[in-house]
Formats: C-alpha cells, sequence, structure tokens
C-alpha cells in the first residue's frame, strides 16, 4: 500500500515542525511496511514571495490528488498589511477541498497537568467536531452605519454530514457525545438539534445527549472530564474549541484535522501559529504537528494502529520528561523528536 501525503512546511516554524512530523511519519509506515511518498509544495507567505499567490495552483493541483495534506505554519509580522496575506491561502485550500468538519483532540497528558489553568484538568481527554463552512461565519450579511446584520443559516444536509463523523468517533471511544446548541433561542440549532436526534437513531450504541452553549462554556471549565466528544455549529465550535486549548495548557501539543467529504483529502495541521520569533532556532514544539501526522494516518489511511503508536510514543516521551521551552522544558526540536523515534 502507498500513502500519498502533500507537505507545506509554509512560513515560521512551519519547516521544523514538519520535518519533525515527516521524520515519525516515514519511521512508522517504514515499521508497517507501507509506502510513503511525500511532496513539498508552498503556501501562505513563502508562497506570496516567490509567486505572489499565497496558494499557488501547483500546490492545489497537488493537494487534490493526494490522500491528505500536512500544513506547518502559515503567517507573520513581514505580510503584514499587504493586499495579499498568507492566510488566504489558508482559507482557499480548506474551500477548494471542500473541507466542511473540523476535528480538535484535546489532551491533559500526564506530568503535564500543572499547566492547565484549572485544577481539575487532570485526565482530560476530549474531541470537539466544528462544522466548518456553515452557520453565522458565512451567511448573508449587510453592514451599514447604524445598522448590521449577519444571517446564520443551516441546513438539515449541512448538520447531517457533521454529525454523523461525529457519531462514529463517539462509538470508536467510549460511545458518549454531546451536541452544543442555543436550541432554547436559535431557530437553527433547533434544527440542529433535531438532525441530531435523528442520526442518532442509526447509533444505538452511542448515547447522545445535548447541551446550551453557554452551560457548555462553563462545564468545560468546571467539569470538563464529564464530557467526551462534542458536535457544535461554526461559531460555538470557533469559541469553545479555543476554550478548551487553553484549557488544556499546551497549545504546542495541539492538533486538528479538516475533512470533507469519504475520498477527499483532509488538512491535518498543528493549531499554533507561525512563531516568528524562534523560528530558525531549532527549540519549536513540533509535537502538535506529529500528533496532526497521526490524524493523518487515522483519517486520511484507516491506520489507527499506527495513529495510536505514534500517539504513545509522544506520551512516553513526554512522560519521561523530554520537554521543550513551551512545555518548561530545555528540550530543542530535534531532541523531543529523536525521543518519540526512540518510543515507536
Amino acid at each position: 500500500m502507498t500513502l500519498n501525503l502533500v507537505v507545506l512546511p509554509g512560513d515560521g516554524i512551519g519547516p521544523e515542525v514538519t520535518k519533525a512530523a515527516e521524520d515519525v511519519l516515514s519511521a512508522v509506515c517504514k515499521g508497517a511496511g507501507l509506502e510513503l511518498k511525500m511532496s513539498h509544495h508552498l503556501i501562505g507567505g513563502i508562497a506570496i514571495d516567490e509567486t505572489g499567490n499565497p496558494l499557488p495552483e501547483e500546490t492545489l493541483a497537488a493537494c487534490a490528488d493526494a490522500q491528505g495534506v500536512l500544513l506547518g505554519a502559515v503567517g507573520g509580522p513581514k505580510w503584514d498589511g499587504g493586499s495579499v496575506r498568507p492566510e488566504q491561502g489558508l482559507l482557499r485550500i480548506r474551500e477548494a477541498l471542500g473541507l466542511f468538519t473540523n476535528i480538535r483532540p484535546v489532551r491533559v497528558f500526564e506530568g503535564l497537568e500543572h499547566l492547565s489553568p484549572i485544577k481539575n484538568a487532570a485526565g482530560l481527554d476530549i474531541v470537539i467536531v466544528r462544522e466548518l463552512t456553515g452557520g453565522i461565519y458565512f451567511g448573508e450579511r449587510q453592514e451599514g452605519d447604524e445598522v448590521a446584520s449577519d444571517l446564520c443559516t443551516y441546513s438539515a444536509e449541512e448538520v447531517r454530514r457533521v454529525v454523523a463523523p461525529a457519531f462514529e468517533i463517539a462509538k470508536a471511544r467510549n460511545g458518549k457525545l454531546t451536541s452544543v446548541d442555543k436550541a432554547n433561542v436559535l431557530a437553527s440549532s433547533r434544527l440542529w438539534r433535531r438532525t441530531a436526534e435523528a442520526v442518532a437513531k442509526d447509533y444505538p450504541e452511542v448515547t447522545l445527549s445535548h447541551a446550551l452553549v453557554d452551560a457548555m462554556a462553563m462545564h468545560l471549565v468546571t467539569h470538563p472530564n464529564d464530557f467526551d466528544v462534542l458536535v457544535t455549529e461554526n461559531m460555538f465550535g470557533d469559541i469553545l474549541s479555543d476554550e478548551a486549548a487553553a484549557v488544556s495548557g499546551s497549545i504546542g501539543l495541539a492538533a486538528s484535522a479538516s475533512l470533507g467529504a469519504p475520498g477527499t483529502p483532509g488538512l491535518y495541521e498543528p493549531i499554533h501559529g507561525s512563531a516568528p520569533d524562534i523560528a530558525g532556532q531549532g527549540v519549536a514544539n513540533p509535537s502538535g504537528a506529529i500528533l496532526s501526522a497521526a490524524m493523518f494516518l487515522r483519517f486520511g489511511a484507516a491506520r489507527e494502529d499506527l495513529a495510536s503508536q505514534i500517539e504513545a510514543a509522544v506520551e512516553s516521551a513526554l512522560k519521561a520528561g523530554v520537554l521543550t521551552r513551551d512545555l518548561g522544558g530545555d528540550a530543542n526540536t530535534e531532541e523531543i523528536t529523536s525521543a518519540i523515534l526512540e518510543r515507536l
């Protein structure tokens, strides 16, 4: 079996963390007898510098033909204020690949509980599934000097295609799914809730519950371990996933996957930025990129076994105290990568 992965290193620390992820992916695939083909292409600020376009057509064509896309980071102060911005490349690739579901695991690793700003974060392990292309961010808008409006619209199909993968994830984990909405006020949320309940009939092994978004914002701080998989609409997911990342206390460990229809390539990326202040120093934490590569194996290659190997190796290295500066240690990028490779 051959896996075809496009790597978009991007800007800042992006090339450093994707290189580490490539090394880990190559090792685990070699051990499993899989052929891994990787090609590198431009996106973001470096693409603007070389082509004038944050997402060159060559990059987009390569991504469309791949099984998955691994992204480092885009942006930096060098390109601030320009008419063409690096982030436009990221928005365009999501749109072009038809990515409508974002999956973000949130964990507090053993030994790193002290990094969380809350007291009861030990053992936190949840997944937030967010709709990416609908809702108020993409609705009709009007903006005037005295009155402005943003329309939040969802169709049942837009809800189904996000809720169904969330049920699949819950089924593979602990059989608990919480759908987050504002059904006591919003018509779009009532449609969301009805649709989630309809999809639940296909998953009798999963227990579906509902929570209002304001209550969930509180629960993520007071009782985060009460939940396992959350699914929600675009704006709510945007807010809650950032809150959850803060609760975990370690943004350098956070990975994500953005997926579309079955058979289309997904986009896998750490959630940290380009960190231009430390770029080129070899001290960036590559764990988020490495865990994003594991998500490629899970969702893009259907190799749960290999994804779990990588995640276990990362956890073991962290537990052994191999920590980068952002986690309170002094390990550099190469040292944490080597520690993970040794544990595969």
